[in-house]
């Protein structure tokens, strides 16, 4: 099992391919939804902001990833690919993340906030084979989304 991993940065986009790469261990799903993550708090929260950047190893093989920013206010909302407008050049992060993930919700606490998912290690994605989802055998269970709470599925 890989070691958690903490990273302390400015939300920039010169730094976004600097956590991918940070992450690459990790896999490719903790790498997209890192960037993605990193990439609403530089849109939403505004460039330059302190931004920690989380991954550590949770039961059953998964991975929890977790990015805290210092807004609380600026909560994520999900919008699906027909809100997002089939031209729209953004506003699929989420979806995508909400895709990947098993699990992703919001903590939020007085000064900061941070948005957080839960994903299959590759490792433990080859070796889960759910019937009926080929093409993510080692997400579970349909998602539920998040607007300021956890969206633990059941």
């Amino acid at each position: 099992m890989r070691p958690a991993m903490t990273l302390e940065l400015l939300a920039t986009p010169a730094e976004v391919s600097g956590v991918r790469r940070a992450l690459r261990s990790h896999g490719i799903d903790v790498q997209l939804c890192a960037s993605e993550l990193v990439t609403n708090v530089i849109r939403h929260v505004g460039e330059g902001v302190p931004v920690t950047v989380r991954v550590w190893p949770e039961e059953g093989g998964r991975v929890r990833l977790g990015v805290t920013d210092p807004e609380p206010r600026a909560l994520p909302v999900l919008v699906g690919a027909v809100g997002a407008g089939a031209e729209a050049e953004s506003g699929r992060g989420l979806a995508l993340l909400d895709a990947l993930a098993v699990r992703w919700g919001v903590e939020r606490e007085a000064n900061r906030k941070t948005v957080w998912c839960e994903l299959f290690t590759e490792a433990a994605a080859d070796a889960v084979v759910i019937p009926g989802t080929p093409e993510r055998p080692g997400r579970r269970r349909p998602s539920a989304g998040a607007l300021g709470h956890s969206s633990a599925r059941s």
